[in-house]
């Protein structure tokens, strides 16, 4: 078993029904809502000044525009009807693209809110906070679900009605872990891309945990994603603690790919020094490989929250537009 399969999992895994209990997820909105004002209202002198679409001045309303922009607490106080024109009109279209396979759905937890989250939870959570930057800049988002299928693909749109579709899309995938299902994300970034046909700024967000021998392939799908002039973004989301460091006490347990069902007996102390080398190499190895493709590779480490995660989606929404 080559050490970035997923075999994390100290016993299979039944985390649906617990998910569908949680309290912290009956909101997947409002708390998506929530990261971004918490992440808006820490950034004290930040270089992205008016990405939160401030607008410049008003100017009357005529016939025939369109009713989107009307200021109607302007409306109240004087009778009139003006649109507020904004400092920053763009046309920026983003595609967000999320693994959900079965090592995504880890690590188990006692409960599922905002302090306990698994890779999946995580990466819905973000994908939906990054929707409501976007959302606050008029832009339009697509989304699109994979594990060792296309499982839900959604073009690009502006519109409410959108916005709450991938919302209710987002919602579910981290509250329903999928039954064993694997990852060809090589074989499904292709098909993605090839549905891309307008410039885009991409966010994929997975684990990376692939098989040794489908490298080349996953970094020939990745660049696929670039083509049309695309900006692609990697979100290698991990659990540092168990994933990285492997931290874990030295009572015998039973490690499980929870894509495969292979599983392997061990005293994880005796694994730990060698199981560290291979883990730090690959990751640098899959650090270098992005900038050799000119990929912008972030680590993110799930126990860490969604600042660094949002900082460099306004950076790369700054150097896009």
């Amino acid at each position: 078993m080559s050490y970035w399969q997923t075999f994390f999992s100290l016993e299979p895994m039944d985390i649906q029904k617990e998910l569908q209990q949680a309290s912290g997820f009956l909101n997947f909105d409002l708390l998506a809502k929530s990261i971004v004002e918490g992440f808006i209202s820490g950034m004290h002198k930040s270089p992205f000044h008016g990405f939160s679409a401030e607008f410049a001045e008003h100017k009357i309303y005529n016939n025939g525009e369109s009713t989107r922009h009307i200021d109607w607490k302007l409306f109240a106080k004087t009778d009139k009807l003006y649109t507020k024109r904004y400092d920053e009109e763009t046309n920026l279209r983003c595609h967000l693209i999320v693994d959900n396979s079965s090592s995504m759905h880890y690590p188990k937890q006692p409960q599922q809110d905002i302090d306990h989250l698994n890779k999946i939870s995580f990466s819905a959570l973000a994908a939906a906070a990054v929707m409501q930057l976007l959302k606050k800049q008029r832009d339009a988002v697509g989304l699109s679900v994979y594990s060792d299928t296309l499982d839900y693909y959604a073009p690009e749109k502006g519109s409410e009605r959108h916005h709450q579709m991938l919302l209710d899309c987002l919602a579910t995938i981290a509250t329903q872990a999928p039954e064993s299902a694997g990852t060809k994300t090589y074989e499904v970034l292709h098909q993605i891309a090839e549905k891309l046909h307008r410039r885009s700024l991409i966010f994929l967000f997975t684990d990376m945990l692939q098989p040794e021998q489908v490298a080349d392939k996953l970094f020939e799908a990745l660049r696929h994603l670039k083509h049309n002039k695309h900006e692609l973004v990697l979100f290698h989301v991990y659990d540092k603690a168990t994933e990285y460091n492997f931290k874990f006490d030295n009572a015998p347990k039973r490690f499980v790919d929870v894509e495969s069902g292979a599983a392997v007996d061990v005293h994880p102390e005796a694994l730990q020094q060698s199981y560290e080398a291979a883990i730090e190499a690959y990751f640098k190895d899959l650090r270098t490989t992005c900038g050799q493709y000119k990929i912008n590779y972030v680590g993110v480490d799930i126990k860490e929250g969604f600042d660094k995660l949002l900082t460099a989606f306004l950076v790369e929404r700054q150097k896009f537009i």
